[in-house]
């Protein structure tokens, strides 16, 4: 798995000529995918992709990461081709200078405020001056300051603890923070725990949109297989939506969680995988804005620059 500490250490020696080398062949797709999100994880398990494009002569590369934002470090540096994450990682790896594009949207759900036994906060506005953990440029970011600004709050009330989910999981057991925002199947994981409640669901603070993003080399150099592999995401997808049990045991059995953890992340998920368009575009400006008034990235964005539409 190549970890965003790893990637980081390296940027600053990679050159552009580096960077041109990293890039796959034509006969080579590289995605990266996290172990738990199921609609990668079901066209993994099931080669579909594989079905899909060896007979065109390309080969699918799947790589690990525990979530977004070393996945788009990785495809920033032309490691990854394509992969899914969640709202925020696409906003900050533009601010970074990542030559990406939003080839599709995917309805997220799945995502909470959590709570450690004996914690005596009530509501939203309880978290100020609170420790709050999240992964820094993760959508579980962005969801914390949307229910910041719910509460009246702002971003400076609190103490912001950035932390991948491993490691927030190990400082939430051991009460060194007060609060955990984080998405399943880490959500489904610890929200039944002994003591543990639910501060905030994602459905009371905000609507919330996964995406699937390569680079823009890849894309402009493969148009066509592009537009064959979001409709085969787009496929799954629909499968995933009548076949939920079936996609339960296939996360449990990458996984190793508990079916009845997976069983209840799944059931959650919408399963919908759509085209880019204006609308969601605009959603995700937003986004982006929020993150730039906050001063968290350095450079104003345009997110309707970086949307690949097949009609074009």
């Amino acid at each position: 798995m190549i970890s965003r500490r790893h990637l980081l250490a390296a940027l600053p020696a990679i050159s552009a000529g580096t960077v041109r080398a990293f890039a796959a062949p034509g006969n080579l797709l590289r995605v990266g995918f996290q172990k738990g999100e199921p609609i990668l994880l079901v066209t993994k398990r099931n080669r579909s992709l594989e079905a899909l494009l060896n007979p065109l002569g390309i080969e699918v590369q799947w790589t690990e990461f525990q979530f977004g934002p070393p996945m788009l470090e990785a495809m920033r540096v032309n490691a990854v081709d394509l992969g899914a994450v969640g709202d925020t990682p696409p906003v900050f790896a533009q601010a970074a200078h990542g030559d990406l594009l939003y080839v599709a949207v995917q309805r997220s759900g799945g995502q909470a405020i959590l709570l450690p036994p004996e914690s005596t906060l009530r509501t939203l506005h309880d978290l100020k001056g609170k420790k709050v953990a999240f992964g820094r440029g993760s959508a579980a970011h962005n969801l914390t300051i949307a229910a910041l600004e719910k509460a009246g709050l702002t971003y400076a009330d609190i103490q912001p603890i950035y932390l991948g989910p491993a490691d927030a999981g190990a400082a939430f057991e051991r009460g060194a923070i007060d609060a955990w925002t984080i998405w399943d199947s880490y959500y489904a994981l610890f929200e039944t725990r002994p003591g543990v409640r639910v501060l905030a669901k994602w459905t009371e603070i905000t609507e919330q949109n996964g995406f699937f993003m390569a680079s823009r080399a890849y894309v402009e150099a493969n148009a066509p297989v592009t537009a064959k592999i979001v409709g085969e995401f787009t496929r799954v997808a629909a499968w995933a939506r009548a076949h939920r049990s079936e996609v339960a045991a296939m996360v449990t059995k990458e996984t190793g969680m508990s079916l009845e953890v997976v069983q209840r992340a799944v059931d959650r998920a919408p399963f919908q995988v759509l085209p880019m368009d204006d609308a969601i575009a605009r959603s995700q400006q937003i986004i982006a804005n929020r993150f730039r008034s906050l001063g968290l990235i350095p450079a104003d964005i345009n997110v309707s620059n970086q949307v690949w539409r097949t009609s074009t």
